[in-house]
């Protein structure tokens, strides 16, 4: 199963590029072609490209082919530097907007009081929100932080879908570094649910932790990226180089 899953993922990740390097209106290669060059049947072919059609990236017209539809830009970025998708957005003139939106007071999970540094139990403020691009959900994004770090009714007055952005603006407290963890991983059914795709479809997740300048743990985030609407990377410099 573990190897199934393995090829499904690395299928819609070839999938993700084929159609972000395609020219808008462009066919793809005959089902069987393109089954044989990515080395899957065509039935996994089939429920692959069946995610990307919901997500309104490809067309398929009975007995003509699959056409690429978009998206028709994508959010490129370099990791270097922690931005929010809306201000990467905007960057490139593209308009997101805020979707479905929630917040609730927890108290502090193992994990979370484990990772925030807080008592078990301290009082946390949960924020759940999906990105929307072109009217279509394209990231999920989970925020926990501590209730004395972003208080409730700033939150409901002032929210428009980057805690990253709220913060910043409010400016207290200050903010240093992100300390992140990069993976593929299968969408879990909320997550699945939120975004109209396929429970178990792949998904780029971002585990963060935000740090203060004084070096505390302020927001525990986790960003759940659909791959076709994201390009990531990083720049590296060589090892062993003196200059």
């Amino acid at each position: 199963m573990t190897e199934e899953r393995s090829t499904y993922q690395r299928l819609q990740t070839e999938l993700a590029d084929l159609i972000q390097k395609a020219p808008k209106g462009s066919k793809l290669p005959s089902e069987p072609l393109l089954a044989e060059q990515m080395g899957v049947s065509r039935a996994t072919l089939r429920e692959a490209m069946r995610t990307f059609e919901s997500q309104g990236m490809l067309k398929r017209q009975q007995g003509v082919g699959t056409f690429v539809v978009g998206p028709t830009q994508v959010i490129d970025s370099g990791l270097e530097v922690l931005e929010s998708i809306e201000t990467l957005a905007e960057r490139i003139g593209l308009e997101v907007t805020m979707g479905h939106f929630e917040f609730t007071h927890l108290q502090a999970s193992a994990r979370q009081s484990n990772k925030l540094v807080i008592a078990l139990g301290d009082p946390v403020i949960e924020v759940r929100r999906v990105i929307m691009m072109h009217d279509s959900p394209v990231a999920y994004l989970v925020d926990v932080l501590p209730e004395h770090v972003l208080d409730p009714e700033t939150l409901a007055t002032r929210f428009t879908g980057s805690v990253l952005d709220l913060l910043i603006t409010i400016g207290d407290p200050p903010l240093s570094t992100s300390k992140t963890e990069i993976s593929a991983i299968h969408a879990p059914v909320e997550v699945a649910k939120a975004l109209n795709i396929q429970r178990g479809d792949t998904l780029l997740l971002l585990r963060a932790l935000l740090f203060n300048e004084s070096g505390d743990p302020v927001d525990y985030s986790h960003s759940y990226f659909l791959p076709g609407y994201f390009r990531l990377h990083i720049i590296r410099k060589i090892g062993g180089v003196t200059t």
